[in-house]
């Protein structure tokens, strides 16, 4: 059998998961990384890749390909996707249209998309890379504003902005944030910026499976802990969702509406939206990847089939009707760094790990690493997994547990 080739920057949570879920399905893998030989001591074999330049990635891979050919290619995190993309178009492998790709993981191409087809979204303004915080705050006539620079994932460098007044700095710290990416891990450090009207509600995840273009839903996640600013880190996901069925299924067709506007046909599908009370269900973001960090553990399908496990045998065509989620309500909780220094320890775990309902703690930073609150910084401490006969206990579980841990953060 071919092998898979599974694109993962060296920053990537994602590389066990997959490599294990790669062991279960008995899938031969080849490791694609900007660092290669980091990750070829997990597989036997890597192969180094350009993440900055899809175009020249895509060439490596083909050449790559000419020698051994591959089965599928899958881009695991934010800056693969379009990696993944190209390459397997130019391959004539399963794949999304690489523009569509390309376009979902740049904030300013994922806006004009949805405004062409008339998908609900917040007003937004694109700030050009040369643009002075003097000159863009004289076009924003929307606070609060959100501001996010273009090429990032998840939630760093994005940053609440309640009036003119405090527009011009904020900008310039969004712009630094972007500047200190390393784009050989795929991401963008453009100092183009996006500045979005804040829009009030709750949030919600859809963690999806788009085959042949069909959306297929796996999971809906609550965020039961609110998200005002003036960063955004995730903390806690639940799912099943507790919303009413009617608001579940108008997050599922504005994400089909996103979907379809963006042109996004094959693969995993992270959205998230926001529940206002005048638009209902607006995206703020629809990824061609699966949820990130190792938020992906809290879901099997089936007769205990991994998330991971399930995107190998879609790529591979093994799927062609995914198995319902476990129906066991649970849940997840990222553990935001609290302060910038560098991590010493965590204090509390035994305590925190004996809680019932708890299914795992792991401290995802190694002692030693300095560490930066979002939405400068670009990792969690940890994650918290748990599971209850309903997800508000999850919540609580996953809340008291959190209350018991104790990061040491040391000056730096």
């Amino acid at each position: 059998m071919n092998p898979v080739l599974l694109l993962i920057p060296t920053t990537s949570y994602r590389a066990e998961a997959f490599l294990e879920a790669a062991r279960a399905e008995d899938v031969p893998v080849v490791v694609g990384s900007d660092r290669a030989p980091v990750l070829a001591q997990l597989t036997g074999g890597g192969l180094h890749v350009d993440l900055s330049d899809a175009e020249i990635a895509a060439e490596q891979i083909a050449a790559f390909h000419a020698g051994q050919p591959l089965a599928a290619i899958v881009g695991v995190d934010e800056g693969t996707a379009a990696v993944a993309a190209r390459a397997s178009q130019a391959l004539g492998l399963p794949h999304n249209p690489p523009g569509a790709a390309a376009a979902a993981s740049h904030k300013a191409r994922f806006r004009e998309a949805l405004w062409a087809a008339g998908v609900p979204q917040p007003t937004y303004r694109v700030i050009s890379p040369e643009e002075t915080g003097a000159e863009a705050a004289r076009r924003i006539n929307h606070y609060p504003a959100v501001l996010k620079p273009v090429g990032l994932a998840g939630s760093r460098g994005v940053l609440k902005v309640e009036d003119s007044g405090d527009f011009a700095p904020a900008l310039e710290r969004v712009r630094a944030i972007a500047a200190d990416t390393d784009p050989a891990t795929g991401l963008n450090p453009s100092r183009e910026v996006v500045a979005e009207a804040y829009l009030p509600g709750g949030e919600v995840a859809l963690e999806g499976l788009l085959l042949n273009g069909t959306l297929h839903v796996l999971a809906l996640f609550d965020k039961p802990e609110p998200m005002e600013g003036p960063t955004f880190e995730e903390t806690i996901f639940t799912t099943p969702s507790r919303l009413p069925d009617e608001t579940q299924a108008a997050v599922r067709r504005r994400t089909e509406e996103a979907v379809a506007a963006l042109g996004l046909a094959e693969g995993p599908i992270h959205a998230e939206l926001r529940l206002t009370p005048d638009e209902g269900p607006v995206p703020l973001e629809v990824a061609p990847r699966s949820i990130g960090g190792l938020c992906g553990r809290v879901l099997r399908f089936g007769t205990g089939l991994s998330l991971e496990a399930l995107i190998l045998r879609h790529a591979l065509g093994r799927v062609p009707d995914p198995p319902a989620r476990e129906a066991a309500p649970v849940g997840v909780m990222m553990l935001p760094v609290p302060e910038a220094g560098v991590f010493a320890r965590m204090d509390g775990l035994d305590e925190a790990r004996a809680l019932d309902g708890v299914d795992e703690i792991s401290v995802t930073v190694a002692p030693g690493t300095p560490v930066r609150p979002l939405p400068d910084g670009d990792r969690y401490l940890g994650f918290i997994f748990a599971h209850a006969p309903d997800p508000e206990r999850v919540t609580d579980t996953l809340q008291r547990a959190a209350h018991m841990l104790k990061p040491v953060i040391t000056a730096g």
